[in-house]
């Protein structure tokens, strides 16, 4: 359930998440309020800074997993694991410059092994 009518005079389009969070968009910014007040920003392309913040508002009781289901339509696994990796590593967790887990090598090999033959 959306609380619309919480704090949805705060910003015009506001859509609340909880009874605490919202979240707007504007000018390619998404904007999250928490109590009528700005917490967090992030360029609307931006998934890794959604993925920090959205487990940054379950972690610090502004909503629930499900409100962030529902708010957003996102599968309740992937919030899990976003939240789970949230409360083990952090921040870090999200912004890591390397977060390959070492495959990306094999499929360019892969990859560059399948062009040799077409073209060879």
């Amino acid at each position: 359930m959306l609380y619309d009518n919480a704090i949805a005079d705060f910003h015009q389009g506001t859509q609340m998440i909880s009874e605490y969070a919202g979240v707007y968009e504007q000018e390619g910014i998404v904007q999250y309020i928490a109590n009528r007040l700005p917490i967090f920003a992030h360029g609307k392309d931006d998934l890794h800074s959604f993925r920090y913040i959205t487990s940054n508002l379950i972690h610090q009781k502004l909503c629930r997993k499900v409100d962030i289901e529902r708010g957003f339509h996102v599968n309740p696994d992937t919030v899990s694991c976003w939240y789970k990796k949230f409360k083990e590593q952090g921040e870090r967790a999200f912004f890591n410059q390397d977060n390959r887990k070492g495959t990306a090598h094999k499929i360019f090999w892969r990859t560059q092994r399948t062009y040799s033959k077409e073209t060879g």
